[in-house]
């Protein structure tokens, strides 16, 4: 019996019991546990934590048909780690055996060896009588059937009484890999043939470029960023496809030289990037964030791509600790938010969001968005973007806003006809839906200041 593949279900328990129980962020876990493994047991820990938060509302309803009775709170990481197992069982292409019996091991390896029983007991008994999938399940069956927190549910079926069931549905897939290539090296075609051109079948590419999307490839498989060819040397980005309209958008087809340009929550800085690539050198960029930590990946990414920025930490409402009077002529405003739209890749979110939060995130944008107007140029422009699907948080906000400021008005033109089809008008602004394209949700409303 393998002690690593022990311990990796131990550890994908605990990953699991933080975010859940815990409240901690998938990557903190992951930080946490990752050093405890060797690496090559890191892709089967990533695989089965991201599974079970994933499908964690299904496999808790597999767990609970064979417990006698509910575990004792003290136990929820026994309680996760039945999930690991389940999840092995129902969705890994890992032998029952294995599966059952490194699972009753990390029981040891968590030092609850009582449970080994329990555990054993349960995983055979799922092996002998799986449920069946044609039952409906109890009550709460839409809770269950569609893996999501009934909040999230009910505010999602409000906000898209047609499109509910694809976004539930697309939040539950894996998300491919973008990247964005930088056309002031090389164009995106030159970029894909090099990539199909490689020997390593793992990075083959799905599908051609995008239209309306010129600097975009899809991967079929993830790629190590350091096995990207030209990634050290700025060529080439990871940034969703739908991330990639941002830039373009704000930027417009041919931006002055010298014009000011500030990009709000500005980290992990894959839009600072952008924004650079297309505007050049000649553009001033500052990118404002407050959370450190997080700035520093910013610069980093600005440093890679060759480029010179005005990074700075600051709480980006706060304009008298950091601005310095001179109006920008354009400002990209990416607003913290629930993150909606993007649980595909962030699965954890399904579990650290509280119905509580979408209000409190509310009034976090309209704070933002009414301190970066006073920062704009008349003439100027401003894009306001989230990664929800939520009105509340997006056109809601825009409308509010538009409602108190005379010398706004929403600028309803695309930057290109060709992403038409990826759009789906709101009462303000724009939305893609996460799974459109294979792309992420992202909500977009392009803001122009009067004269």
């Amino acid at each position: 019996m393998s002690h690593a593949g022990a311990k990796t279900r131990a550890e994908a328990a605990r990953v699991v019991d933080a975010v859940v129980t815990q409240g901690r962020s998938l990557d903190a876990a992951l930080a946490d546990a990752e050093p405890r493994l060797p690496d090559s047991e890191l892709p089967l820990l990533r695989a089965m934590a991201y599974g079970v938060l994933r499908y964690h509302w299904r496999l808790s309803e597999h767990i609970d048909r064979y417990l006698s009775r509910p575990l004792k709170r003290r136990d929820a990481i026994i309680h996760a780690l039945l999930a690991v197992g389940v999840y092995q069982l129902v969705d890994m292409r890992i032998g029952d055996h294995a599966a059952v019996n490194l699972t009753v091991e990390a029981t040891r390896k968590l030092k609850r060896p009582k449970f080994a029983g329990l555990v054993n007991g349960i995983l055979r008994a799922y092996l002998r009588e799986p449920p069946d999938a044609s039952d409906p399940g109890p009550a709460d069956s839409s809770n269950v059937g569609n893996d999501h927190p009934q909040w999230l549910i009910d505010r999602i079926r409000a906000d898209w009484p047609e499109q509910w069931p694809q976004i539930l549905a697309a939040n539950n897939e894996r998300a491919p890999m973008w990247l964005r290539v930088n056309t002031r090296q090389t164009d995106a075609g030159a970029y894909l043939a090099a990539i199909e051109a490689r020997p390593d079948a793992a990075t083959a590419v799905v599908g051609h470029l995008e239209p309306g999307l010129p600097s975009a490839v899809r991967l079929q498989q993830p790629s190590a960023v350091d096995a990207l060819p030209g990634f050290d040397d700025g060529a080439v980005s990871v940034q969703d496809g739908a991330a990639q309209l941002a830039a373009p958008w704000l930027l417009g087809e041919s931006p002055g030289a010298n014009e000011r340009v500030l990009d709000l929550c500005a980290a992990p800085g894959g839009k600072s990037g952008h924004l650079l690539e297309l505007a050049g050198p000649d553009v001033a960029l500052t990118a404002l964030d407050s959370d450190a930590p997080r700035l520093e990946r910013v610069a980093e990414t600005i440093a890679r791509l060759g480029f010179r920025a005005d990074v700075r930490c600051a709480d980006a409402a706060e304009t008298q600790s950091w601005w310095d009077g001179r109006e920008y002529d354009r400002i990209l405003l990416d607003a913290p938010c629930s993150a909606s739209g993007v649980i595909r890749r962030h699965p954890d979110i399904k579990h650290l969001r509280r119905p509580g939060d979408i209000k409190a995130l509310a009034v976090t944008q309209r704070r933002l968005l009414d301190a970066a107007w006073t920062t704009l140029r008349p003439g100027g422009r401003l894009l306001y973007v989230t990664c929800s699907v939520l009105a509340a948080e997006n056109q809601d906000v825009i409308g509010a806003f538009l409602a108190c400021h005379d010398d706004a008005v929403e600028n309803r033109l695309l930057p290109n006809n060709n992403i038409r089809a990826l759009m789906i008008e709101r009462s303000n602004g724009y939305q893609v839906l996460p799974g459109t394209r294979d792309m992420d949700g992202f909500f977009f409303a392009c803001l122009d200041k009067r004269a």
